[in-house]
């Protein structure tokens, strides 16, 4: 994945930006029927949803043990029977996403896997610290290891419409990054309409985030397709415009493996083969990957293995 360097703010690129709000929710809906996925291709499409999970614990009970296990999780995602029945080898989930303080956990769990560890950053999920803080937040889980970075945005900004202030704040996180890779959360469900969504967007991008990402997964709204549909489009402009490609995160309330399909359907239709790679396409999720083993287990089988049979993340 090549960085987005991002460019200066450019408000022409998107100030104009309306969006036809009932258009965008019946193209989503039609997205579930776009392509029938039976058996052996549901199942290609189930595994590639795994690779591109950000297997996440975000809880205030977090301690290593637990982080432990979730590594244990993103090396193995799937029993090793189920995968040698179907012939793949070296399946890991997308990247192990936690708390900057359970960083070093997750880094000494996974050793020379190659799974990436991200780190929620800038006060999440809410965001409203001294920006000073923030920065110092995202320096801190850099310095303890974590390769890619989620910061969250503030919504007033957005709500304002102050895109000047939504640019600095974002690049100054990025520079705080350093050399890892940054998804901006935008935190959808509090920007009101599809159109803030757009905009913010396009901030996001041209102040050089690598991924952009819908939400914390605490809103009371979290992923939806129209919003995903919305960025995606952002995404396209964006590299028509700059030639970089940024990526995608939904992110909250993706539980089934009916959503990973629907998912990556969005991404071929709306950005093509390329955002069907953890490169630039991720899950963020948490208890996703277990109904996805349940329909691999069922395609290898031909019954759905017992809860006890699925090793817990």
């Amino acid at each position: 994945m090549t960085r987005n360097p991002g460019t200066d703010l450019r408000l022409d690129w998107f100030d104009g930006i309306r969006i036809n709000t009932p258009a965008a929710e019946r193209r989503a809906a039609t997205l579930p029927a776009r392509r029938s996925l039976k058996k052996d291709h549901q199942a290609a499409w189930l595994l590639n949803a795994i690779r591109c999970i950000d297997l996440t614990t975000l809880a205030g009970d977090d301690t290593p043990d637990r982080v432990a296990r979730l590594c244990a999780k993103a090396r193995q995602p799937v029993a090793p029977d189920l995968l040698a029945a179907l012939g793949v080898t070296g399946l890991t989930t997308g990247a192990v996403c936690v708390y900057p303080t359970m960083v070093a956990a997750a880094k000494r769990a996974l050793g020379n896997s190659g799974v990436p560890v991200a780190s929620v950053a800038t006060g999440f999920p809410a965001g409203l610290m001294p920006l000073d803080l923030r920065l110092a937040e995202i320096r801190y889980a850099v310095d303890q290891g974590a390769d890619e970075i989620d910061i969250v945005i503030t919504r007033a900004h957005v709500l304002r419409a102050d895109w000047t202030a939504l640019y600095d704040e974002l690049r100054a996180m990025r520079e705080a990054s350093g050399a890892a890779k940054m998804k901006a959360i935008l935190a959808t469900g509090d920007l009101k309409s599809l159109e803030n969504v757009a905009k913010a967007s396009h901030v996001a991008m041209q102040a050089g985030a690598d991924w952009i990402k819908t939400s914390t997964g605490k809103e009371g709204v979290n992923a939806t397709l129209p919003v995903s549909l919305v960025m995606c489009r952002a995404i396209r402009d964006y590299r028509a415009r700059t030639g970089h490609a940024v990526g995608f995160k939904p992110a909250g309330g993706l539980r089934t493996a009916k959503d990973a399909l629907n998912w990556q359907v969005l991404m071929a239709e709306e950005l093509g083969r390329d955002w069907l790679a953890p490169d630039l396409f991720r899950i963020g999720a948490s208890s996703l990957l277990g109904d996805i083993e349940r329909q691999i287990s069922h395609h290898v089988t031909g019954r759905y293995a017992g809860a006890h049979r699925q090793a817990i993340a």
